[in-house]
């Protein structure tokens, strides 16, 4: 099954990217790099979605980075969506975010620590835009399928699932990548994410770490694996990122990393 989105499908015979800053940090952070990897994705032929965070509720600290807040961040992505012509995706954290998130964004996602939240779901449900489940840490592929039928029976059908890799053991994750196709038998997009799957989380005591070498690595695994989507942090200067740093792919190293993932996903395809 096929999404339509914009002007373009997401799951057909063209790679379709969601990537941006982890939180939104500033307008000069968010245009610098919707701008870099909106040139990057019309010049390799990728359909290409603009994420970032209006709020991170899952941090390992109180005082860890959130982002700006739901009616700070909303207005910037509206000005990011406007400015450059993209759509865009954000998570919610609450079941009264949907519909005001709804009112800018294209694509709705649900964290994977909140992706068994009914509640969570059927808002987002509701508002009859798209639904990125992201597959809980502690969750097996197949257990997916009831999480999609929590959206399907509230009436939506524009649905997509992410894999963003399993816990193993502590302050470690691994990736399955029998999830992929496992969760493709659910006959909606599916979506890799590549820079979550490396972070350790809470490897650094109050906060999570990663390490973004294996990012590239992951990535093509996950189109040799049949993924519809990728799904990638990205910042100008990862290391002077407020959240998530550690996993966040530099800016400059996009089209590379992603010029690869795309060859592999046009074998696979033909």
């Amino acid at each position: 099954m096929t999404l339509k989105l914009n002007n373009f499908e997401i799951g057909g015979d063209k790679l379709t990217i969601l990537a941006g800053p982890c939180a939104i940090e500033s307008m000069d952070v968010l245009r610098k790099t919707a701008e870099g990897l909106k040139k990057v994705c019309e010049k390799l032929g990728i359909n290409y979605v603009f994420k970032s965070s209006f709020d991170k509720a899952n941090r390992s600290s109180i005082n860890s980075y959130r982002g700006l807040g739901m009616e700070k961040g909303l207005e910037m992505l509206s000005r990011i969506k406007k400015e450059f012509d993209l759509p865009i995706v954000t998570d919610i954290h609450l079941p009264e975010q949907a519909q005001a998130a709804a009112e800018t964004v294209d694509i709705i996602q649900i964290p994977a620590f909140l992706c068994r939240q009914t509640d969570l779901l059927v808002a987002a449900a509701k508002t009859g835009k798209i639904v990125n489940i992201k597959k809980g840490q502690f969750l097996a592929p197949q257990q997916m399928k009831s999480l999609v039928k929590k959206v399907e029976e509230s009436g939506n059908k524009n649905i997509m699932v992410t894999d963003r890799g399993v816990t193993f053991g502590y302050n470690n994750l691994v990736v399955d990548f029998r999830a992929i196709p496992i969760m493709k038998e659910f006959g909606y997009p599916v979506v890799f994410d590549a820079t979550h799957s490396v972070q350790m989380p809470g490897s650094n005591g109050d906060s999570t770490g990663g390490d973004r070498r294996f990012v590239p690595t992951l990535a093509n695994a996950a189109m040799a694996a049949g993924a519809d989507v990728l799904f990638f942090e990205i910042h100008p200067e990862p290391d002077c990122a407020l959240c998530d740093g550690a996993n966040m792919l530099p800016l400059k190293d996009a089209e590379k990393v992603f010029k690869k993932c795309l060859e592999i996903f046009d074998i696979v395809r033909k």
